[in-house]
């Protein structure tokens, strides 16, 4: 009953008309960005940031996580009807969808792709209505020791499942945590590694790194000739599938949401890796693993559901323990921290219209994007037309802008630029900036649990080793990273992510 009563304030909360039209401005923003390559929900999460300081914190969260899940509908359009994915979660469906595509079955291959993603979307927020609450509760029993743990957990999730090198993925996790202690320390309110620049008295603005590094660093990468924008687009057709195309896609969708509701709590996991995943277990399961890779239906239901499926589970953690678990969450946990709410399961108590109207927003919105995927697919694909150098001056200005009018202060429009090339160097050296944002996201929480657990243990470490939760906690993370190092692992990892590089 207390989930009936949950989901109805939620309701309640999400049908109003502001929070209706920030749903629909987010899900209509995420398909945009999904099918426009070299944009991506992340770099626009962090471009708009500023505008959610004017907005209430429900509708700025609503508005947000319609931009994540809306992209993973929009880059299946173009991965399908022209082999170009506008996101890297719809690598895997333009495999065997632009082939469809090029038989003339474009209509099936995006009518399973969306359907695919409405049911796996629904089964994932029905998952976070029913077990966040739950781990919240078990949540609020952990100490500072445990918290430390746990994050230490979540940035070696963020190593083991990032692209490439674990040792870069390293690197940036550690670079991000250094970023991070700069500014006041919040003990003593002494400065600490400022360089005796007053602007850094408060230390590195979260809004400039997120901008700089995927924002700024994105248009970099793409005004160097790494993304195409040209491509001969198939023809639509017919967009109902048929009886045997239903048939084949029903258990692939299925299994394709439960891969993506479990990969998308783990942190680093989320919609790429559970996209991946999904084709791969397809293609074992199948009684004709040949007709992978030459149009077949199931390589694109599986994969579209586990991708949104993934996208909406990610939130789990991020609401009820407030660890991000990609960037994205991370840029949605420093809006609710712009917002002045405190990320973790105390947001269930004490914001509860905020907490269950997020949740059934993503059931609306997942509605809002099945209807408007199928009609204006048409639209969207004319969308390819326009130039890329058309776009990224706008970008580039709005994003200024908006940095700007939080404090009014300059020096946060020179952090943006001097992350902008940061991100695009680390870029260059293959190295992801996905766990530099995390560990600098993260940094303060896991310095600020760190000292007091060592406060309250009289300075002995351990406190870490002797509450069972924090030494499993820990063992898991070495565990992790063991397993991570090992050749066999090294392999399938550059495996996974080859169609990513």
């Amino acid at each position: 009953m207390d989930l009936l009563a949950n989901l109805a304030l939620g309701f309640s909360t999400a049908t109003s008309i502001e929070h209706l039209v920030y749903c629909f401005v987010g899900a209509l923003l995420g398909t945009l960005i999904g099918i426009l390559p070299g944009v991506g929900p992340t770099a626009t999460i962090a471009m708009l940031l500023p505008i959610t300081f004017t907005l209430s914190p429900t509708a700025s969260l609503i508005m947000l996580a319609g931009i994540y899940y809306g992209a993973q509908y929009g880059g299946s359009t173009t991965a399908i009807l022209i082999n170009l994915p506008g996101e890297a979660s719809s690598v895997v469906t333009a495999i065997d969808g632009y082939q469809m595509a090029r038989r003339g079955r474009a209509g099936p291959a995006l009518a399973v792709a969306a359907v695919g993603s409405f049911i796996a979307g629904t089964f994932a927020t029905l998952l976070i209505a029913a077990f966040a609450p739950a781990l919240a509760l078990v949540a609020i029993e952990f100490g500072p020791a445990e918290y430390f743990s746990l994050i230490v957990v979540g940035l070696v999730c963020s190593i083991a499942l990032a692209h490439g090198s674990v040792l870069r993925a390293l690197a940036m996790v550690v670079l991000g945590l250094l970023l991070s202690v700069i500014g006041t320390d919040v003990y003593s309110g002494l400065p600490r590694l400022n360089f005796g620049m007053i602007e850094l008295f408060d230390g590195i603005n979260v809004i400039a790194v997120a901008v700089g590094i995927f924002g700024v660093a994105e248009i970099l990468r793409n005004l160097a000739g790494n993304v195409k924008r040209s491509g001969e687009i198939n023809k639509i057709g017919r967009l109902m599938p048929t009886r045997d195309d239903i048939k084949r896609s029903t258990n692939p969708v299925l299994r394709g949401t439960a891969i993506g509701s479990i990969l998308g709590i783990l942190p680093g996991g989320g919609a790429m890796l559970s996209s991946f995943t999904s084709y791969a277990l397809e293609k074992r399961l199948s009684k004709t693993p040949e007709r992978f890779g030459h149009g077949a239906i199931e390589a694109v239901a599986g994969p579209e559901s586990a991708n949104n499926a993934g996208a909406q589970t990610s939130f789990i953690p991020m609401l009820t323990l407030g660890i991000p678990s990609n960037p994205v969450m991370a840029l949605m946990l420093g809006a609710m921290l712009i917002q002045g709410i405190a990320p973790g399961p105390s947001v269930i108590n004490e914001r509860p219209e905020l907490f269950w109207g997020l949740i059934a927003s993503m059931w609306i919105g997942n509605l809002m994007l099945l209807v408007l995927n199928l009609p204006l697919v048409g639209l969207w694909v004319r969308l390819l037309k326009v130039p890329y150098e058309a776009l990224f001056p706008a970008i580039i200005i709005f994003s200024a802008i908006g940095t700007y009018s939080i404090n009014g202060n300059a020096f946060d429009l020179y952090q943006i630029s001097m992350f902008g090339i940061l991100g695009y160097v680390l870029y260059r050296l293959k190295c992801e900036p996905a766990p530099l944002l995390l560990g600098f996201v993260l940094g303060p929480l896991l310095e600020e649990n760190l000292r007091r657990a060592m406060m309250m243990s009289r300075g002995s470490p351990v406190t870490f080793f002797d509450r069972p939760i924090s030494l499993g906690l820990l063992l898991a993370a070495v565990a992790l990273l063991a397993v991570s190092v090992l050749p066999m692992m090294v392999r399938r990892r550059k495996k996974i992510f080859v169609e990513d590089d």
